[in-house]
């Protein structure tokens, strides 16, 4: 029988909805997107916090940075933002950055590289769960002052050691980038808390957006800044509503309620392909859908164990059906279009070869728990999951909540087996090679809950060396090659079963035009659409 444990969670709207009892929209305006999407993960709207999927489309369109991305040209790469050019000191070490002028926050005060220095140097001191991303270049509290420096129009950044500048800027056009009002900011502050309570339901940007409103579990509402130095957006407000169901986010784009459903299954995608005024965009994305094994379990510890688990997934069977056309078997922790990708696919579902393992690490009957986000695709694999475990003996059993709920266990490192997705950070291979295959300090106290290998309480042992000397390598090539044997190495030695990686199946008004979802290496961007 299947054991699975649901935690209570604000979710009545999508259960509403999946009885039939829907709410009643206006059509939308045409210069209105409405867009469906699980934005339950949302836990702050901080820059220096945030680090979910659907906060960081949030940040994305409410934050200017340095450097950022152009939706409309993502292959270039990096480009000028907030800072409209930079140069790089004769030893690698120090990047300077001239700061665009005329560019105003949302409450008309100008942005200076003061508030590029208060925000990167409050990122650090903060230490919230991105803050990895800016102290891996020796960043800490104690020597932010020194080594983010404004001064005039200018910001210097000096990091412990050369790094590849492609490294350093790609990291700094990440969420945790986002340039915050340094007055606003701090007229906000509590309790020495440098604003970050004031934060997590408000904003201080200078981007396309600014925030209206927050509601956990129900919408976030967004209002075009027409001040946006690249020119006032044509979608005057967004509004994004918290859909759980694919067949209700279908019934409203049918309806003409919504512009936008981002989380359709593979049957309400064929359900309305072809339909008039109905398109349908296939995007690959960064995300990779993957379990882990806690290594705290003496039993999930084992290596046999280990590798068994990961013979245990029908990788094949859910791609090909409940998953079809939304993920592809993808095996190895970087992204497919990632410098040092790689292809290989070395299990597939094989109970006798598994059953082998176990028997030779001598573990039967054995019981575990997995948490899982309440997301359909994410709990048809783990009852997929469940039912091959039971086929060499283990019981699954599995405890489905809000995003929230399940990542504080999982961050604590409290359940025996988790499984989500990731999306990098920044499009660097460091971005995952830096947090699936890098644990220096596996301690308690470390707290370092922004490593997945941290999370799994997995040693990686001399692949930390492997991590560190990649992401310092100068030669493209060398660096490439480093990144293929690590993961070849992690393939079969870590707590990690990378399954497959996302492609975003979107649904969409066909009057909506230029959105782009963010490929594998950023967000969503609003300012571009128009209707």
């Amino acid at each position: 029988m299947r054991h699975i444990t649901k935690l209570i969670a604000g979710t009545a709207i999508g259960l509403t909805m999946a009885m039939g009892t829907l709410p009643v929209y206006a059509e939308t305006p045409a210069n209105m997107l409405v867009i469906a999407n699980r934005i339950d993960d949302i836990i702050t709207l901080d820059p220096a916090e945030s680090f979910e999927f659907a906060g960081s489309d949030v940040s994305r369109n409410v934050y200017g940075k340095l450097v950022n991305f152009d939706p409309l040209n993502l292959d270039a790469g990096y480009e000028p933002d907030l800072a409209e050019s930079w140069v790089v000191s004769e030893d690698g070490k120090t990047i300077t950055f001239t700061m665009r002028e005329g560019v105003k926050f949302h409450s008309g005060n100008p942005v200076t590289a003061e508030d590029a220095e208060f925000s990167l140097r409050r990122a650090v001191t903060l230490n919230k769960t991105p803050s990895f991303i800016l102290t891996q270049f020796g960043f800490t509290a104690e020597n932010v002052n020194d080594v983010i420096v404004a001064d005039g129009n200018t910001l210097s950044i000096t990091t412990d050691k050369k790094y590849a500048t492609s490294f350093v800027l790609n990291c700094l056009a990440s969420v945790i980038g986002g340039i915050v009002d340094k007055k606003t900011v701090m007229a906000n502050e509590a309790d020495g808390d440098l604003g970050n309570n004031w934060l997590k339901t408000n904003s201080a940007g200078s981007g396309a957006y600014r925030v209206v409103s927050w509601k956990p579990n129900e919408s976030v509402t967004l209002s075009a800044n027409e001040d946006f130095y690249k020119g006032a957006p044509a979608m005057k407000r967004v509004i994004v509503r918290h859909i759980q169901e694919s067949a209700t986010q279908r019934l409203l784009l049918e309806k003409g309620d919504i512009d936008v459903a981002r989380n359709l299954n593979p049957e309400d995608v064929a359900g309305i392909s072809g339909k008039e005024g109905i398109a349908i965009d296939n995007e690959l994305r960064g995300r990779l859908m993957y379990f882990s094994l806690n290594q705290k379990h003496p039993e999930l510890a084992k290596p046999q164990v280990r590798q068994a688990l990961k013979y245990l997934a029908d990788y094949e069977g859910m791609q090909n059906s409940f998953l079809n056309g939304q993920y592809t078997i993808h095996q190895a922790f970087l992204p497919r279009t990632y410098l040092g990708a790689i292809d290989d696919k070395p299990f597939s579902l094989d109970i006798e070869k598994a059953k082998a393992m176990l028997a030779e690490a001598g573990v039967s009957d054995l019981e575990i728990e997995v948490g899982v986000r309440e997301a359909q695709e994410r709990v048809e694999i783990a009852q997929s999951l469940q039912n091959t475990f039971a086929q060499v003996g283990i019981k699954l059993n599995i405890t489905v909540g809000t995003a929230k709920q399940i990542l504080t266990r999982y961050r604590a490192r409290e359940l025996d087996m988790y499984l989500g997705a990731w999306g990098p950070d920044y499009p660097d291979p460091q971005t995952n090679a830096g947090t699936f295959a890098y644990n220096p300090d596996n301690s308690d106290e470390a707290k370092a809950t922004g490593l997945l290998a941290y999370r799994n309480a997995w040693d990686p042992g001399d692949m930390n060396q492997q991590v560190e000397a990649a992401v310092v390598e100068a030669d493209r090539d060398v660096r490439r090659k480093m990144y293929e044997d690590m993961q070849r190495e992690h393939q079969m030695k870590s707590p990690f079963a990378v399954m497959f990686q996302k492609i975003e199946q979107t649904g969409r008004a066909e009057a909506v035009k230029n959105l782009n979802l963010g490929g594998a290496v950023t967000a969503v961007a609003y300012w571009p659409v128009t209707k």
